[in-house]
């Protein structure tokens, strides 16, 4: 199959007669199809594609178009529940489909561009959405008006039927075809949270992407098979920052199945029949790597060097008062030294993408989770104007920040292998989980140094000294979040507490380190969160205060804080930290992405003085509770996902080479560790925010907060089960 005769499904979005596309302020015109649509187009016939959010089809399905990736956290569900919510739709009509790759129609509000991230998806598409909905109906009551003469006002909408006090009714698919020919109302009214059936209920929706996942019916990018395609597998540098020198393909061309080999800007490209022959002709290279300008320390080099950075003056974060003239005077300074390794993201399904290309144009299939950037790209290295390039988004298995790349790697490392082998011949690019793991795009390595002064039972000084590396300065976005030489993610959670401390003081410093470097579930709340909860939670008990007492009497200006904390001590039924009979408890909360989430996790130490963790209670405030179910189940998959990393998650570098290479030795949790979790969702009238990550960061300090009062002491160097420190 070559490009110019594809059959797209989701490019033809609106075939056939009798479909109603919703776009949002958007003229007349703007129903029209867009360029990119256009540009790749079956036998040269133009294709509809629609300025929209919701098509409504003649067979009375409703259709969200989603502009967010849908790997799990629930956006096809979350984004299909706002639209139904204000059509009054039944769910059992509602469908969710990726929306195409067009950053003028489907831009990330928060970003600026047509990506996922940051917890964002239900917060900047909440009343976009909505109003995708409630105009949707406005349209189609008013078609039902014409067609039955009768005022619009006079008909309501239940469950997808349109009635009308004389005995007439009707279901949407009946009115598409009408409803499409009318202009869109400049401006509509949207429900009274008191009206709501779905948003917010418990039980009201089932996911919509559960089911083809469950059956195996759902196709993943390495579902894909296509005619003449060629599975690609590529030969990296076994150090970061090497690269190729020479490399010899006798002994891999005699492999039956391989295709090709080509040289590529990250290494050398395999291409094979299939993933086996590609495999083995790797295995079979011959590769000779200039590591001249390699990274070649390993985590006891850099930790060592963090160590001693973190003894120096840094770039000051911020401040209030003055820290350091009160530590020095002060009878006794708390320390701690928190050491926190390169973790991995590991998603189930890992980095892998489709491509096919002529000059008339290049269709790309993966899970694309920053469509804009990673279409440029694509289209920069095939030397093709933007419009001719589509990016159709997969379904994707994970990701926790490795497919939000900075660097576009894979996007161009896709478009180098369709690119190396010519046009009219479909690739799939597929890392395996050693390449993954040995990949990079790692959490950074992160070393904390905290000093406190404690006097009357009063916390009276706070220091923070953090070293680490930023994935964003000296890299184009570095404007997204670097401000006057400091990279927000770093310090995001550290550089302002949620605690009234009379005398603080944050430093940073930013490290340069040839190991690539990636945000990860959770960004910098994945050590500041475990530093300050940990840190706050040593300096209250030496103050002689109970762990959440302490912390409510010093939260005055965070009342949503206040009430996770409050909610999730009742919840646990508080009354001390313990030990008793063998188990204590420890507590940690955390604001991250403008959601509050408090827990309470009940450790024991098991066999080998390993910890056990029982139960976890939880309390999260994310503004309005768009999906219950979700929310409940990200809290609780959060908690899982931190809780393997925090007692088992090491990326470990020796001479600069990955150690772990997969999930034999890049250990998580089990089935059977994972505790009990129990989860409240406080009620609230703010504006949703983000669950996907905030349910991460507070597990860690919970359970090394409870192995404090167990007498192991508070882990300072995670993981806490083995570990290179």
């Amino acid at each position: 199959m070559t490009a110019h005769d594809i059959s797209l499904s989701r490019r033809n979005l609106l075939k056939g007669a009798g479909a109603l596309v919703i776009g949002l302020s958007l003229p007349q015109a703007g129903r029209a199809q867009s360029g990119a649509a256009q540009a790749f187009r079956p036998g040269g016939a133009a294709t509809f594609a629609p300025n929209a959010f919701v098509r409504i089809a003649a067979d009375d399905t409703v259709t969200v178009l989603v502009k967010h990736i849908e790997f799990g956290q629930g956006p096809f569900t979350g984004l299909a529940t706002l639209v139904a919510e204000e059509l009054d739709a039944d769910w059992g009509q509602m469908r969710a489909e990726h929306a195409p790759a067009d950053v003028k129609l489907y831009a990330n509000l928060a970003f600026g561009v047509q990506g996922t991230g940051g917890s964002t998806a239900i917060a900047n598409s909440y009343e976009q959405m909505r109003k995708a909905g409630a105009t949707a109906r406005a349209m189609l009551v008013q078609a039902a008006a014409e067609a039955w003469k009768v005022p619009a006002g006079e008909i309501t909408v239940e469950k997808g039927v349109l009635k009308h006090a004389s005995g007439k009714q009707g279901r949407f698919g009946e009115f598409a075809e009408a409803a499409s020919k009318l202009q869109a109302p400049a401006d509509v009214k949207l429900k009274d949270p008191a009206q709501f059936q779905l948003i917010g209920k418990e039980g009201a929706v089932k996911r919509l992407d559960s089911q083809g996942k469950s059956t195996g019916k759902t196709q993943f990018t390495i579902d894909i098979r296509t005619p003449e395609m060629l599975t690609v597998v590529v030969a990296r540098p076994p150090r970061f920052g090497g690269k190729v020198a020479s490399f010899d393909a006798t002994e891999t061309k005699k492999i039956k199945g391989v295709v090709d080999v080509q040289q590529i800007g990250s290494g050398v490209a395999v291409y094979g029949t299939g993933m086996w022959p590609a495999l083995k002709g790797r295995e079979a290279l011959k590769v000779t790597w200039d590591e001249s300008g390699a990274e070649k320390r390993g985590s006891r080099e850099l930790i060592a060097e963090y160590r001693a950075l973190a003894r120096t003056p840094g770039t000051l974060a911020g401040k209030h008062g003055d820290a350091d003239a009160v530590l020095a005077k002060a009878e006794k300074v708390i320390e701690a030294e928190y050491v926190f390794p390169y973790l991995a993201h590991a998603p189930m399904e890992p980095l892998d993408g489709y491509l096919e290309w002529n000059a008339q144009g290049a269709l790309a299939r993966f899970g694309s989770q920053f469509q804009t950037t990673e279409h440029l790209t694509i289209a920069t290295v095939l030397g093709l104007p933007p419009e001719k390039v589509q990016i159709e988004t997969m379904l994707a298995g994970g990701s926790f920040g490795r497919r939000a790349q900075v660097s576009q790697h894979l996007a161009a490392e896709l478009a180098m292998v369709g690119k190396a082998i010519g046009p009219n011949r479909p690739v799939k690019l597929v890392w395996t989980r050693e390449d993954d793991l040995a990949g990079g795009y790692y959490r950074p390595l992160f070393v904390h140094r905290m000093r406190g002064a404690v006097k009357d039972g009063k916390i009276t000084a706070w220091s923070n000294s953090i070293v680490g590396q930023s994935f964003f300065l000296g890299t184009p976005f570095e404007a997204m979040t670097v401000k006057d030489g400091i990279d927000a993610t770093m310090v995001e959670g550290a550089n302002e507490l949620p605690y009234e401390v009379a005398d603080f003081r944050c430093e940073v410093h930013a490290t340069k380190v040839g190991v690539p470097t990636l945000w990860w579930r959770s960004v910098g709340h994945t050590h500041t969160g475990y530093a300050v909860e940990c840190f706050i939670d040593q300096l209250l008990q030496e103050a002689g205060q109970d762990p959440v007492a302490g912390r409510l009497a010093l939260m005055g200006k965070h009342p949503r804080l206040v009430g996770v904390l409050k909610a999730v001590a009742e919840m646990a039924k508080w009354n001390g930290p313990g030990p008793v009979d063998g188990r204590a408890r420890g507590v940690a909360v955390v604001e991250s992405f403008n959601s509050y989430v408090a827990q309470i996790a009940e450790v024991s130490l098991g066999e080998g003085g390993e910890p056990k963790v029982h139960k976890v209670w939880c309390a999260v405030d994310c503004g309005v509770a768009v999906n219950p179910d979700i929310i409940r189940a990200q809290m609780e998959g959060g908690i899982g996902f931190g809780l393997g990393h925090i007692l088992y998650g090491e990326l470990t570098l020796d001479q600069g080479r990955p150690v772990q290479t997969n999930f034999d030795s890049y250990r998580s949790l089990r089935i059977h560790e994972m505790p009990e979790v129990e989860v409240r969702i406080i009620a609230s009238v703010e504006k949703p925010t983000g669950v996907g990550e905030p349910g991460v960061p507070p597990i860690g300090p919970a359970v090394a907060n409870a192995l404090a009062r167990l007498g192991r002491g508070r882990p300072l160097s995670l993981p806490m089960v083995g570990g290179t420190v």
